[in-house]
């Protein structure tokens, strides 16, 4: 254990708050300024917005204006992220497969019949890729491109789907090339439409992850955001095999020792050196409260445990429908939140996982009124589970 540092749970939680810009003070930030969009904000549920309000971006700014600096589109986990729009062609790199391993864990049970006929996976990501830009040269619904992309597409690249009753292209690498064939999502489309990004040149998988530019890199960027951490951790982030990720571990980590890590046991994993002073630096002390989405940055982590320890708050926390968005208070889940929204108002359901002090219930009413001027509502009751 020489030269393995120590750090407790509370000092690791403290400098990754600090390092997504949760301290940060309203109206103080700016798209540019906001540097967990070089790893990309997942815009789903309250979406990229209100993870940029939460991170000091002025709530004033115009949709237009705001959706102009960003662009949207499929990257990590197939989800669709938020970036901003200078960075398209360096985010388009950093979000391709590390490796050909890396591309076929991607594409989960699309891989199974390349496989079987011996087809690399990057060539046949390659060819979705390139077909998905023939067919959009204009802006098209993502169900006009999956017909059009099905009937182009060769056997091993179809699948039956039973809820649908009909053949059609997998969806994994259906979303997974759509930026490597230079398309990103218009913002606030649903079902999604897809349109060509203007300027970029479409890379079709020209380029591994790993030639990524240190800012954008994922693996790095996980360990930016969420450090400490482990391979393990960031391969379940990007849902890649572990081995693609060990093999492009930046070689300027550190070994770290959490102490306080779930059941009491203290767990080793890895931090960029040139963070450790910042890890160091204490727990967050600041009382800033936080209602965060429910598919926020924040939530992001692989090592769940280490935020909440207790299994039965940790399912709901992330259950896979209906999850609620969490009250974080520098950097520690206290309670959670539901939305229920009627008529053009915003009602919320809270539940504290322990008594509130009053500066903590009213910093959660100010944080309600913010979102719901998010939404564009009107703020309505804030109900207290009990």
């Amino acid at each position: 254990m020489t030269g393995t540092r120590t750090l407790s749970r509370a000092e690791v939680l403290g400098f990754r708050w600090r390092a997504h810009g949760l301290d940060t003070d309203p109206g103080r930030a700016t798209i540019e300024s906001i540097d967990i969009l070089d790893l990309g904000i997942q815009d789903t549920g309250e979406g990229a917005r209100w993870a940029l309000h939460n991170r000091g971006l002025a709530e004033a700014e115009p949709a237009e204006s705001f959706h102009a600096e960003l662009f949207y589109a499929w990257t990590l986990r197939g989800a669709p992220h938020a970036y901003r729009r200078a960075d398209a062609a360096a985010i388009a790199v950093a979000t391709a497969p590390l490796d050909d391993r890396d591309a076929g864990k991607r594409i989960f049970d699309a891989a199974k019949p390349l496989r079987d006929k011996g087809i690399p996976f990057l060539e046949a990501l390659t060819r979705v890729a390139k077909t998905e830009r023939d067919i959009v040269t204009a802006p098209t619904v993502k169900g006009a491109m999956s017909s059009a992309l099905t009937a182009r597409l060769p056997a091993e690249q179809l699948r039956f789907c039973r809820p649908c009753n009909t053949t059609h292209s997998y969806e994994q690498p259906f979303r997974i090339a759509a930026l490597q064939a230079g398309l990103e999502l218009e913002p606030a489309t649903s079902p999604p439409v897809l349109r060509r990004i203007p300027r970029l040149r479409a890379p079709m998988f020209g380029k591994p992850g790993t030639a990524a530019a240190p800012r954008f890199d994922v693996v790095r960027g996980y360990l930016r955001f969420f450090g400490p951490a482990r391979p393990k951790d960031v391969a379940a982030y990007l849902d890649a095999p572990p081995a693609s990720v060990a093999a492009h571990w930046p070689a300027d980590t550190v070994a770290v020792r959490i102490d306080g890590a779930a059941g009491g046991k203290a767990g080793e994993a890895q931090l960029l050196a040139e963070d450790a002073d910042a890890a160091a630096a204490g727990p967050a002390d600041s009382g800033r409260v936080r209602l965060l989405g429910a598919f926020d940055p924040w939530l992001q982590l692989r090592d769940r445990e280490l935020l909440v320890s207790d299994p039965a708050r940790a399912k709901d926390l992330w259950r896979t429908l209906g999850r609620p968005g969490p009250v974080v208070r520098d950097g520690e889940v206290i309670g959670t939140w539901r939305p229920r929204s009627a008529g053009g108002t915003l009602n919320l359901l809270v539940a504290p996982w322990s008594t509130w002090p009053r500066k903590v219930t009213d910093a959660v009413h100010e944080q309600a009124e913010a979102l719901a001027a998010c939404r564009g509502s009107t703020m309505g009751k804030i109900t207290v589970e009990n």
